[in-house]
């Protein structure tokens, strides 16, 4: 992992086309901006994490339904 230091105003730059700017500091609580392609997807953390949970079970139904169509 890369740890950074920014100040209000500041930016990281990922890749040729992925700009983040410390947006605020307030407290414990830092306000980002995220500049992205469209095609680009982001998501909070947790956010992703229950994505990932959901299309996984998802998988596992589908499975379990073919396994049943096959068992007749």
């Amino acid at each position: 992992m890369l740890a950074l230091s920014r100040k209000k105003s500041e930016a990281i730059v990922i890749g040729n086309n992925i700009e983040i700017t410390v947006l605020e500091v307030r407290g414990d609580q830092v306000k980002l901006g995220i500049s992205a392609p469209k095609e680009v997807p982001i998501y909070r953390k947790e956010v992703y994490a229950q994505i990932q949970k959901e299309n996984a079970e998802a998988v596992d139904v589908a499975s379990l339904d073919r396994l049943k169509d096959l068992m007749g």
